[in-house]
This record gives C-alpha cells, sequence and structure tokens, in this order.
C-alpha cells in the first residue's frame, strides 16, 4: 500500500481564473479541452467521447446514465496516481454536476505536475587522448597498424602480410 501523505488538488474546482487559458478552453470547447487531458494523462484522446456518445446511447435502450464516464474515470485515475485526497462519492458528484470544472481542473493539475522539476543525474565520462600507433621502418617496407608491409620498389606488389609488424604506408 502507498505511505505517501494525500496531496490536495493543486487548485480548487472553481478556481478557473487561475489559468485564464484553461478556463476560455474549456469553456468554448469542453470537449476539444476534455481531449487534451485524456491524452496528456497518457489515455486515449477520443475516451471524453463517452461522455457525449453514452448518455444517447443508454438512454435509447431505456437506461438512464446519470455520471458521465470518462469524466469520473479520468478523476478518479488522476487521484489515484497522484495521491491526491478524496473519494468516489465526490468524484460522482463533481462528474455529474460540474463536468466543465472537472476538465478544467484535471487541465491545470497536469500542468503544475508538468512543471515539477525534473532531476537528470549527470555521470563524469572520462576521456583519454589517443594518440597514432608508432611507425615501424623496415628494410623490406614501411610498417602499418594493418599487419602488411607495403613492398617497396620492384614495381609495387601491394601489401604482403608480415606477421607482428604493424605497418603504414607512406
Amino acid at each position: 500500500m502507498d505511505q505517501r501523505p494525500q496531496e490536495h488538488w493543486e487548485s480548487g474546482l472553481c478556481d478557473c481564473f487561475e489559468n485564464a487559458s484553461t478556463c476560455c478552453y474549456g469553456f468554448w470547447c469542453c470537449p476539444c479541452l476534455a481531449c487534451t487531458v485524456s491524452g496528456k494523462f497518457g489515455e486515449n484522446r477520443c475516451l471524453p467521447l463517452c461522455d457525449i456518445c453514452s448518455p444517447a446511447v443508454t438512454a435509447a435502450f431505456g437506461v438512464p446514465l446519470c455520471a458521465p464516464p470518462a469524466v469520473l474515470a479520468m478523476r478518479a485515475a488522476m487521484r489515484n496516481r497522484y495521491n491526491i485526497k478524496g473519494s468516489l462519492c465526490k468524484d460522482i458528484a463533481v462528474s455529474c454536476f460540474c463536468g466543465w470544472c472537472s476538465w478544467c481542473q484535471m487541465h491545470r493539475e497536469l500542468k503544475h505536475r508538468k512543471k515539477s522539476p525534473t532531476i537528470i543525474n549527470v555521470h563524469n565520462q572520462t576521456v583519454y587522448s589517443t594518440q597514432p600507433p608508432p611507425v615501424i621502418v623496415s628494410p623490406h617496407g614501411v610498417a602499418t597498424h594493418h599487419g602488411f608491409v607495403q613492398q617497396q620498389g620492384y614495381g609495387n606488389r601491394g601489401f604482403v602480410p608480415e606477421h607482428g609488424v604493424f605497418v603504414a604506408s607512406c
């Protein structure tokens, strides 16, 4: 079980004016805000469309739907992930009566969580300076680091392997 102390929501349900852009986004295009919140939380961006479609579908079959499923599920999941105080009963009430405000509050919470500092550990790396291998001149040719000797004179017959000698061409 998680032993961290429970936190409060970063902003209240009706604190829309703490972040005017979120407030306007939620007021003028709440379904778009809901899809954005769902995507940023790591869920399918189309999940909030259940809140729009499911009441009509369930009502067609004679089953009334009071609580919008997506906002309720997202709110409960967010409280669980970030260890925020609350209860499922409160989540249901907020989802039923203040769905838009709930999406705005969750958007503000995600913005706040994104601003949290990220700790990056940087390990020191030792850099070694490498120098080219030494060149050894032999009477048969010039040594290279490939293990071959380039023959000098006599029409340059190419590279000839010579074990134990590292040769470089001139």
